[in-house]
């Protein structure tokens, strides 16, 4: 980011909001309604925050920043109500962030960091390559914006953006409360889901620490040979150990965790790769979200539909605890499904 020397008060939690009110000179009251003007209103200039004194919004205007990004573009599908958002950064960077609405269920998909360090071979955002975290404001801001424009309630978060989530976990977290904050955006914690590549020591803090909010980890394998190959991750933690900490929140925590399978033809849709998952998932109190790739500019396919339904069988007879959905991506013609996200210029750069 571009260093500025104005303080940026989007992304503070209410308690932050309150100290600096104080070292201000103003009530902590101050930063309650600083809090609901950014978050719960999505007001980012002071001089629209109609119940602050015009000495502090003239003090807000010359010393703070309270907006994070700015639109460069949106494409809206064709098949269905979804938007794809480019957004430009403080520092000339881009990530994307996608809205989709289905009867009453609006769905963000957020961004948490300018590319992605993990380097999933089948995904776009991997190869552009890691720049940088976002902030807990430029997460945030993205659901601002898209709340605005879509003028739709928000329903549900989910942290399937750009970026591995628990490579930014701190950040991550700290927007995903003040998301859930009643005084801000008010949303439940099983509307948020947080998913991660499997980043093994943050997925045993995430349990260790207790929080509320919806897990998914994507395995995208039925054995670690084939997720050697489609995740390099994989190589220092394996698919056993991330499936026995999803247990381990299952069992100890009485929690749902959420495994998700991006299904590519010729690559983990065989019957062989249905009857290793159905094993390694047996008895887990788990739900598995089956996702048929959303081809991109690259080498993997999605298996036709006769391969899907051969697969979805194999899992429902040998089912034993797992739930199986089966999730078609939204948005596949504006390149905004799962692991198409990827600002263009960076992967040509």
């Amino acid at each position: 980011m571009l260093q500025s020397s104005k303080t940026l008060l989007k992304g503070m939690s209410l308690h932050e909001l309150k100290t600096w009110c104080q070292s201000k000179g103003e009530s902590s009251f101050r930063g309650m309604q600083l809090f609901e003007w950014m978050y719960k209103k999505g007001v980012s200039n002071p001089k629209k925050m109609a119940n602050i004194s015009n000495n502090f919004k003239n003090y807000l205007q010359i010393s703070t920043e309270l907006s994070t990004l700015s639109l460069e573009s949106k494409i809206k599908s064709k098949l269905e109500n979804t938007i794809k958002y480019l957004f430009k950064l403080s520092d000339n960077k881009y990530i994307e962030t996608v809205s989709m609405i289905l009867e009453n269920r609006h769905t963000v998909c957020l961004s948490s960091q300018v590319g992605c360090a993990v380097d999933c071979d089948f995904c776009s955002t991997g190869k552009m390559g890691f720049t940088r975290n976002l902030t807990s404001g430029e997460i945030i801001d993205q659901l601002i914006y898209v709340k605005k424009d879509t003028k739709t309630p928000v329903t549900n978060i989910v942290f399937m953006g750009m970026g591995e989530p628990f490579l930014n976990y701190k950040q991550v977290i700290k927007a995903a409360y003040i998301f859930h904050d009643p005084n801000g955006f008010n949303l439940g914690k099983r509307r948020i889901t947080i998913s991660t590549a499997g980043i093994l020591p943050k997925i045993k803090q995430f349990i260790d620490e207790n929080h509320k909010f919806k897990l998914a980890i994507s395995i995208n394998a039925s054995n670690n040979i084939d997720r050697n190959q489609i995740m390099p991750i994989n190589k220092k933690w394996n698919l056993e150990t991330i499936i026995k900490e999803g247990k381990r929140l299952s069992i100890f925590k009485k929690r749902v965790v959420m495994f998700e399978y991006v299904l590519m033809k010729d690559i983990n849709d065989s019957k062989q790769n249905a009857i290793e998952l159905s094993t390694l998932l047996s008895g887990i109190n788990c739900k598995l979200n089956i996702i048929p790739f959303n081809e991109s500019n690259g080498c993997y396919k999605r298996p036709c539909e006769e391969s899907i339904e051969n697969f979805l069988k194999i899992l429902y007879k040998y089912q034993n605890g797992y739930r199986v959905l089966v999730r078609w991506s939204k948005g596949q013609d504006i390149d905004a499904g799962c692991g198409q996200l990827a600002h263009k210029e960076s992967i040509l750069d």
